[in-house]
């Protein structure tokens, strides 16, 4: 069946079953892979894109169910506040192994756009539910923080 999404601002239209997860049509129909497979349940995070420019884990995101959404994954990920964050990452070294970082920058430019200056417990709260097997959260908290600083001037 064919559905038609706008995906990184392009109107595509994927011949796929609509009880396909978007991480499989981003990664296997569209060849976009940045977006990464952790747990296939929406527990890890690593899928994470924006949807109509929300956080969403694609690995539980139906096909059928967005028909004609906007989809943004970490390859047009864009805007001062990504901006900001890829800046914050490549200053303070945040990734060590780097496979969850497309979905941590996701889901912190949500945090970002919605809550400017976060606490810690901001950060807690929305990033809660993004995985880093290699145990960087001290580093991912303190790359938001830079984030936001750099996004006050």
């Amino acid at each position: 069946m064919a559905t038609t999404l706008i995906v990184n601002g392009e109107s595509r239209t994927v011949d796929a079953d609509p009880n396909m997860p978007l991480l499989w049509v981003l990664r296997d129909e569209l060849k976009l892979t940045g977006t990464k497979f952790g747990c296939g349940v929406a527990m890890c995070g690593a899928c994470t894109v924006h949807v109509d420019g929300v956080a969403m884990r694609s690995c539980q995101t139906f096909l059928g169910d967005i028909e004609g959404a906007s989809v943004t994954t970490i390859e047009a990920a864009d805007g001062p506040e990504v901006a900001a964050l890829r800046q914050a990452w490549a200053e303070l070294d945040v990734p060590q192994c780097g496979y969850c970082q497309s979905g941590q920058i996701m889901q912190a430019a949500e945090l970002l756009v919605i809550t400017p200056k976060p606490s810690d417990e901001d950060i807690d709260t929305m990033m809660d539910g993004n995985v880093c097997r290699c145990a960087t959260y001290q580093r991912i908290r303190a790359g938001i923080h830079r984030a936001a600083d750099i996004l006050e001037g």
